[in-house]
């Protein structure tokens, strides 16, 4: 049964999400919004919502190691593997404005995530923890982000892209709805699931949650940046996970830790580590080769990376008799 919930939870959040990025973007041009807003906000919010549903329900139930690691795999994975498929797709130009200020402020997000995360480290305690008030801190970055984002949005307009015609109000409201539903449930059972698989094959809840979980939160992010490098839409592959970054520290670990504080197991160190270091990975390599640009052997090689990655981490946090 875990298996079974596990799987269809897996495919609930993947559709309901779709549902709920299809339905928040027609209401948005519906009532006016820009497009370049429905892009950075409704978008991002919409593939980083699985996260922020497992992400709460893993608090909920105590499952902090969880929680944290499924933001951190999540991190990691949109850079390493969803913009090394993307890139491997088509090389992506970055604008001028995502390589200085949306870069470099999804990279702070993760080492401000590293700093309040080690309260052992920086102040001597037993213990460290994302308490409240870092929650409140996290959140209070997440509502500069916004700010950020609706004042470019009047210097840079609505875009050059064709805009589909609205969906009426009452039926983008509707997948709305059905899109959190949905969001909620399937998230519960990924928990539920995961959970239990971990615990009958002697596995931590921190392997499952920096692998199984954080993949599978991280597909919306993943199929949509790949069809948009298909169609050599770049501003939306790029955006979408940067985006996301952003929201999954700031949004998610924000709510989270100010509904419940999360203790912070020192064996996700590394891995905070790693996320920290391919956040400026990314910056840097816009400097390498042609400027501002991904290019297909920097993305082959992000997705070598993020490969070896995963085998380091499962030899880690495997039990020693499974080793």
């Amino acid at each position: 049964m875990p298996y079974i919930l596990f799987l269809l939870g897996f495919v609930l959040l993947i559709k309901s999400a779709d549902v709920l990025v299809d339905g928040a973007g027609g209401l948005a041009r519906r009532l006016g919004v820009s497009a370049l807003v429905v892009g950075l906000t409704i978008v991002s919010f919409g593939t980083s919502a699985p996260e922020l549903l497992v992400t709460l329900l893993a608090s909920s139930q105590g499952s902090a190691d969880m929680a944290i690691g499924n933001v951190l795999g999540s991190n990691i994975a949109n850079i390493l593997l969803i913009l090394g498929v993307a890139g491997v797709i088509t090389p992506l130009g970055v604008g001028r404005g995502t390589v200085w200020k949306e870069i470099p402020f999804a990279a702070l997000a993760t080492l401000l995530l590293g700093f309040m995360a080690n309260d052992a480290w920086l102040d001597g305690r037993g213990f460290s923890d994302l308490a409240r008030i870092d929650g409140l801190v996290l959140l209070s970055f997440f509502a500069i982000f916004i700010y950020y984002t609706f004042s470019i949005s009047k210097v840079e307009g609505q875009g050059d892209g064709e805009v589909k015609p609205a969906k009426s109000v009452t039926r983008a409201v509707v997948m709305v709805v059905l899109g959190l539903a949905g969001l909620a449930l399937g998230g519960r059972w990924v928990v539920s699931g995961a959970t239990e698989i971990a615990r009958g094959f002697g596995v931590s809840e921190a392997l499952i949650g920096l692998t199984i979980v954080s993949l599978g939160t991280s597909l919306p992010e993943l199929v949509t940046s790949a069809v948009a490098a298909y169609r050599k839409e770049v501003d939306i592959a790029v955006g979408n996970v940067v985006g996301s970054n952003i929201f999954n520290v700031f949004l998610v670990l924000g709510v989270s830790s100010t509904v419940r504080p999360l203790s912070f197991n020192p064996s996700l160190a590394p891995d905070l580590l790693v996320g920290i270091a391919v956040s400026l990975l990314l910056f840097v390599v816009m400097f390498i080769g042609h400027r501002h640009v991904l290019q297909r052997w920097q993305a082959a090689l992000f997705l070598v990376i993020y490969f070896a990655y995963v085998g380091s981490l499962t030899l880690r946090h495997l039990p020693t008799g499974l080793q």
